[in-house]
């Protein structure tokens, strides 16, 4: 599974390939071959990694499901000493291991296909190694997005790779005829099928607490247990009014300390209006100075609303949250199941599974 580069998708395309072929009873393995961010959870392995073994339930081993690891300092140890790396010998490793206890392995890439060239461990280069053919995914568009083919298929055209089809995501709904048609008119005579079109799906770019929290260097004060509620919108306390709140759940409210017991007192009022006993906020980031009013701590601890205090101003909190690149991740459960089930709806598996002529 390759992309035109980060945050197009492949993760979630992965996701749901993975559970659709898991529904028709194949064994599925998987593997990221080269990572760039690991988690420390007793052991070094991408993130990604994580998140497949809650889903598919393996018990995750480094060196089969996540065998390579660019983290800082590795390129340029790479290139000082490469006599001291075995990275193809890794990956070969793991994909031999995993395909003899799996009817199929799924390789999910890391970034665009050239990423890992420094080490001679490119996206495409690695398709090659284990020879898998490769289903690249892409944003939505025309011109834009055959541009980004073009020049991403010619890796893996270089590396000899079969591509296996194109899936195209992150589409404007009443697009995806018009993008079907002219893609199909541009990859038919290169010999690539789409193998779906994906509508965009707001949801999939909701934050979670914790990610605003890291994007703002916040420290959690109250209620950090539901620091995995989601955020579909963010107000800011000296400007809430009534309009702003009707037609929301699940709203991010960033105030001054000084802002934030008439922003909760205006909330209160709108509760009332609209009948409502629970409050539209998942989340607060405090900013400025100053202790909060007993009365807000109430509000906050009734409602269960996790507080974020920055040192940041209200500004430059909203400016910080508004540039989270935003990805699934095991702290997000709605996501994956909606992933899978955008994947379900408008990918094609059947053909998928007959190009790689499963029984």
């Amino acid at each position: 599974m390759a992309a035109s580069n980060q945050h197009v998708g492949k993760t979630t395309c992965t996701l749901g390939l993975v559970s659709a072929l898991m529904r028709k009873k194949y064994q599925v393995g998987y593997c990221k071959p080269v990572g760039q961010k690991s988690l420390e959870e007793n052991q070094r392995v991408d993130k990604d990694t994580v998140l497949f073994a809650d889903l598919i339930h393996f018990d995750i081993e480094p060196e089969l499901h996540s065998p390579i690891i660019l983290g800082p300092g590795a390129t340029t140890r790479y290139l000082d000493s490469p006599e001291e790396f075995n990275f193809r010998e890794d990956i070969l490793s793991a994909a031999h291991q995993l395909g003899r206890t799996h009817d199929i392995v799924i390789f999910e890439g890391t970034g665009h296909p050239g990423v890992g060239s420094i080490v001679g461990m490119s996206n495409a280069h690695v398709a090659k190694l284990v020879n898998a053919p490769v289903i690249m995914v892409v944003e939505g568009g025309i011109g834009s997005t055959i541009d980004a083919l073009n020049m991403n298929l010619a890796l893996f055209r270089e590396e000899g790779v079969h591509i296996l089809g194109v899936i195209v995501n992150k589409v404007i709904p009443e697009k995806m005829d018009r993008i079907h048609h002219y893609l199909s008119k541009w990859l038919t005579p290169h010999g690539i099928p789409i193998l779906g079109i994906i509508p965009y799906e707001k949801s999939l770019a909701y934050p979670v607490m914790r990610t605003i929290a890291d994007s703002i260097s916040g420290l959690t004060t109250h209620n950090p247990e539901y620091l995995d509620n989601k955020i579909e919108d963010i107000v800011a306390g000296s400007l809430l009014d009534t309009q702003e709140l009707k037609a929301f759940d699940n709203v991010l409210l960033v105030a001054a300390v000084r802002q934030l017991e008439p922003a909760l007192d205006k909330i209160n009022m709108i509760m009332k209006v609209l009948r409502k006993n629970k409050s539209p906020l998942s989340g607060i980031v405090l900013t400025g100075q100053g202790t909060p009013e007993p009365r807000s701590i109430d509000y906050i601890l009734k409602h269960k609303i996790p507080m974020i205090r920055t040192e940041l101003d209200t500004y430059g909190s909203v400016l910080q949250i508004s540039k989270i690149e935003v990805k699934i991740n095991r702290n997000t459960p709605w996501k994956v199941r909606r992933a899978i089930e955008l994947v379900g709806e408008h990918v094609d598996i059947q053909l998928i599974i007959d190009k790689l002529g499963l029984k």
